[in-house]
């Protein structure tokens, strides 16, 4: 490296070839000095082509042109850096010629092979600088254009204030407004010190609140009694028997009886409306929601024990959380809208109260407290945790009082009883009216599902599993055909039932020769069911599992409702098919909405691959209705039906549920087409009515039915049908007033049947077998019929099915059942109970509750059996 260098003057001529350059003018720089150039014979040295192996681009780039003069006589040369190109340097004397030989050939030989490369890479930093100076300019550019928007936003914002501003002056200026505001003025000081209203009001309202709403919720469960004319009944009688004679009964039993169920109902109640004043800590917030809550649920139980004899349970809120609030406000009656009605329009004046009172009263929380500075003082301090505390403890107590209530042995129910409380759960709506519906419904929110059986372990359900394996052998040796073979259909058919069976009404024209001539010719009987008037699911999970509702506990009062959503793989008889063919052994059709009993959620749990609703993914294709009706028609759903089967792969099990005779019964069809039959005198005109359009829909599932069975005849592919109804509709209100007749109100008809290309066609199981069945036998009696081999659990249930015909959870006089006691069968139709059965009846019974226990609330030891398997 040059130390004290000096900077070389060339002469202008010496560089023709390159551009010029102006002149640097001499002043000293520190490292460096200026020198003269060399003689002009010298100046060939640095012509350009000699220049073309040392970095001379380097020494001579500039940002900008530099322009030489013809009096350039210097050049600064760096005291840090070299200039091997110059021969000049040698006659300084600084270095030596030799060593600037040497440094050119250095210089030669290092940077020679790296002149190509160099190139690109200023081609690559010329481009970045221009990409950044492009961005620098975009950036820029954008930076002006958002400020200037900025402006003009701001601008336009100002523009429209001053405008509001000036409105509002102008507006507050008129001699009106002036006097509006003088008033408020004058009147914000008396407001400000208004009255905070006493906790002795709030008690003095929280009581008369929850006292009217236990009255009202009673009040909906009583209906008015109806009389023969020929009944000789006093005056006072018939007031004491009176909706409002119930209602003064039960609130006067406190005194007259010692039984203070008003008071269980007030409690309960009363912890409902607690927990929402601390919760919310705004008293008048709190009332108005709990005053049209209850309200709004009063009306929905009085209208629901109306059509179905049953009260609104904690399960039913299902129907709400999935999104079927609207298709449930679709069922009410005709004859209720007034009722709903004057129900909204109280309602309406509960909020405007409670919202006047919430303005008028200066207390606006019923605790103190100050969430913003809770710890400012000790009063902050203290109210903000009484308030917190308040709040956990009074839900923990409400939570607490509504899961024990139904627990025999814990507090609450402890309580309830010294009061008088005797649940029959088994009746919810007897129970209702007993004991209070708000009771009711607060004892059903923790549902045990069913009582441990002696003798439950694990080695006893091994035992169980070989004792029908066996007997499934035994059975299976004579049987020669494979359910599997065929595709099964088992048909719910809402509501269907033989209106002729009950007394004092008769028809010119019977609603259903069809259907009751093919039950001539095939295996049918009479099904005991356990619903009246509604029910439709609980038939339903009895015929698809096998497991019977009078097995589960009083407060099991809807399984797929309380029971299949929290089970994480509960068995049903479509897994026979899916287990041999996947997921296309079985499907579904209900052209209905398909959360509906939660439908959608169980129909998965249960191994169906599809399920085809009016809001599936897939749709029902066929969605005709007849006349007004707002329901699918039975000739649609068939249609469904069969294209399913054009279509299949393989053999399946196919799960229908129709919805046409689905209440109310309004005016739906032609005058012309509607039957007409004839009811004694003293029957209301709204049954009589309701009774002639139920019919005449069954008229059309009769012809409907005959039609899909004809079609099925032409498919050469074996079918089997099982036809059921699954209860009474809820409009025999003076059958309902009979305890003779409330036994027929649990009747429906059903039929198996098969198709000419089916092995079993033709076949009717005799009458001691088939006359009397209950759904949780359906699928044995069509193995039976089918002459198919069967799993052990199949062989369970056709043993217990010729011992026991028929097994329901039905509230019946008749025979000297009680209250609460399952009912039983026998072939001949009559009614036993279990403690005059044989001792078989009693064995299968007892294994029967063991296998339901263990499949529902067990360990599910089965499961690592083959009991539910068919070979």
């Amino acid at each position: 490296m040059l130390k004290d260098a000096t900077m070389p003057i060339f002469s202008p001529d010496r560089h023709a070839c390159a551009p010029s350059y102006v002149k640097l003018t001499k002043q000293p720089i520190a490292g460096g000095t200026y020198r003269p150039l060399a003689n002009d014979e010298d100046s060939n040295a640095c012509a350009p082509s000699a220049l073309s192996g040392h970095h001379s681009s380097k020494l001579y780039t500039q940002k900008s042109a530099i322009h030489a003069t013809s009096d350039n006589t210097s050049i600064f040369i760096s005291g840090a850096g070299t200039l091997p190109c110059l021969p000049e340097m040698v006659s300084s004397g600084s270095v030596s010629k030799a060593e600037i030989d040497n440094n050119e050939q250095i210089a030669s030989s290092e940077l020679q092979p790296h002149q190509p490369a160099e190139q690109p890479l200023n081609q690559v930093v010329s481009v970045c600088k221009r990409a950044a100076h492009t961005t620098a300019k975009t950036l820029s550019t954008a930076g002006h254009t958002a400020v200037k928007a900025t402006k003009v936003t701001g601008h336009a914002i100002h523009t429209a204030a001053t405008a509001v501003k000036n409105a509002w002056h102008t507006f507050i200026n008129f001699k009106a407004v002036q006097l509006i505001i003088k008033f408020f003025r004058k009147a914000y000081g008396p407001w400000k010190k208004r009255m905070r209203f006493s906790y002795a009001f709030y008690a003095i309202v929280f009581t008369l609140l929850t006292s009217a709403e236990v009255i009202f919720l009673q009040w909906g469960v009583y209906s008015e009694p109806t009389y023969d004319k020929g009944d000789e009944v006093d005056q006072t009688t018939k007031i004491l028997n009176s909706v409002a004679g119930q209602v003064t009964k039960f609130v006067s039993q406190m005194w007259l009886e010692q039984k203070s169920l008003f008071l269980v109902n007030f409690v309960g109640l009363g912890l409902i409306y607690l927990a929402l004043i601390f919760v919310t800590n705004r008293f008048w917030i709190a009332t108005l929601l709990f005053g049209t809550a209850i309200t709004a649920f009063g009306v929905a139980n009085s209208i629901k024990i109306q059509l179905r004899n049953e009260p609104i349970i904690p399960a039913d809120f299902t129907f709400i959380s999935g999104g079927d609030a609207g298709n449930i406000a679709s069922f009410i009656p005709d004859n209720s809208q007034q009722f709903v009605e004057n129900a909204v329009t109280v309602v309406i004046w509960i909020i405007a109260i409670c919202l006047l009172l919430f303005l008028l009263d200066r207390r606006k929380c019923f605790i103190y407290c100050s969430w913003r500075k809770p710890f400012a003082s000790a009063k902050n301090t203290v109210g903000t945790f009484s308030r917190a505390l308040a709040a956990v403890v009074s839900v923990v107590i409400l939570a607490s009082y509504a899961t024990n209530l139904g627990t025999g042995g814990s507090w609450s129910n402890m309580w309830a009883a010294k009061q008088g409380y005797t649940p029959t759960l088994f009746d919810a709506a007897e129970d209702a009216r007993n004991n209070g519906p708000a009771t009711t419904f607060l004892s059903l929110t923790k549902a045990p599902t069913m009582d441990k059986p002696e003798g439950y372990s694990k080695q006893k359900m091994q035992a169980i599993s070989k004792k029908y394996s066996k007997l499934a052998n035994s059975i299976n040796k004579s049987r020669t055909q494979q359910l599997t073979d065929s595709t099964a259909i088992m048909i719910l058919s809402e509501t269907f039932a033989d209106p002729t069976r009950l007394p004092d009404i008769t028809f010119d024209e019977d609603p259903i020769p069809n259907i009751r001539n093919i039950m001539g010719t095939t295996t049918s009987g009479t099904m005991l069911s356990p619903g009246y008037g509604g029910g439709t699911a609980n038939i339903e999970y009895q015929a698809l599992t096998g497991l019977s509702l009078a097995n589960f506990s009083d407060s099991m009062i809807v399984p797929y409702q309380q029971l299949v959503p929290t089970q994480s793989n509960p068995y049903s008889f479509n897994q026979i098919w899916t287990q041999k063919y996947g997921e296309s052994g079985s499907e579904a059709v209900h052209p209905y909405y398909q959360s509906m009993y939660l439908r959608n959620t169980n129909y998965k749990k249960f191994g169906f691959s599809r399920l085809y609703s009016l809001d599936s993914a897939t749709p029902v294709e066929h969605t005709e209705k007849i006349g007004e009706s707002p329901y699918v028609s039975d000739s649609s759903t068939y249609q469904d039906v069969l294209d399913l089967i054009k279509n299949q792969k393989n053999p399946e099990f196919l799960q229908v549920v129709t919805m046409q005779n689905h209440m109310p019964y309004s005016n739906y069809y032609e005058a012309e087409d509607v039957l007409q039959s004839s009811v004694t005198d003293d029957t209301p005109d709204d049954e009589h009515s309701a009774i002639n359009v139920f019919s005449t829909g069954l008229k059309y599932t009769d012809q409907a039915t005959l039609d899909f069975l004809s079609q099925l005849n032409q498919i050469n592919k074996p079918i089997t049908v099982i036809f059921y109804g699954d209860h009474l509709p809820g409009i025999y209100l003076k059958e309902e007033q009979n305890p003779d007749d409330s036994f027929l109100l649990h009747e429906t008809d059903y039929f198996i049947w098969s198709n000419d290309a089916s092995p079993s066609a033709n076949v009717k199981l005799d009458d001691s077998e088939a006359a009397f069945s209950s759904s949780n036998y359906f699928m044995s009696s069509a193995a039976e019929h089918m002459n198919a081999k069967i799993s052990p659990y199949l062989a369970l249930l056709t043993k217990l099915h010729e011992e026991i015909p028929a097994i329901s959870r039905v509230i019946s006089n008749r025979g000297g059942i009680g209250l609460g006691t399952a009912t039983y069968l026998q072939s001949d139709g009559t009614v036993t109970d279990s403690t005059s059965m044989s001792k078989t009846q009693k064995q299968l019974l007892a294994d029967y509750k063991l296998v339901q226990y263990d499949q529902t609330s067990g360990k599910n030891y089965l499961k690592e059996s083959d009991f539910m398997s068919v070979d």
